[in-house]
């Protein structure tokens, strides 16, 4: 798979996931930060969330092809990923153990790999 192949998979994702906080943000959450996602001051969050993955996504999506503007563009969300990371590994003792492992490896998966596609794709 070449490094823009990788890039649209993951800003494909990106934008399934934007859209799930957006449309269901208590069920996208749940598997973030458990219970604390059915309350109505933490969905308005997760939707905004949801709205800059959205975002990310489609705009990784239209310009990935660009030389300068496409790995900028997929640092970008990498470096938006490794916040997500850095969030949860803050508030990890708050949150259900399985959830916050399974945020924290899509989050630092999801960075790294971000990291070293906007690498590739400058070459």
């Amino acid at each position: 798979m070449s490094a823009r192949d990788a890039a649209r998979a993951i800003a494909a994702g990106r934008v399934l996931a934007g859209a799930a906080f957006l449309v269901a943000p208590a069920l996208a959450g749940r598997a973030w930060i458990g219970d604390d996602a059915e309350r109505p001051g933490v969905q308005a969050i997760f939707r905004a969330l949801g709205v800059r993955d959205l975002i990310l996504g489609l705009l990784t999506l239209h310009v990935v092809d660009r030389p300068g503007i496409g790995p900028r563009t997929v640092a970008t969300c990498a470096a938006a990923d490794a916040v997500d990371f850095g969030a949860t590994l803050a508030a990890r003792e708050a949150l259900p153990a399985r959830a916050a492992a399974g945020a924290l490896a899509v989050a630092g998966g999801s960075a790294v790999s971000g990291a070293i596609l906007a690498v590739a794709l400058r070459a």
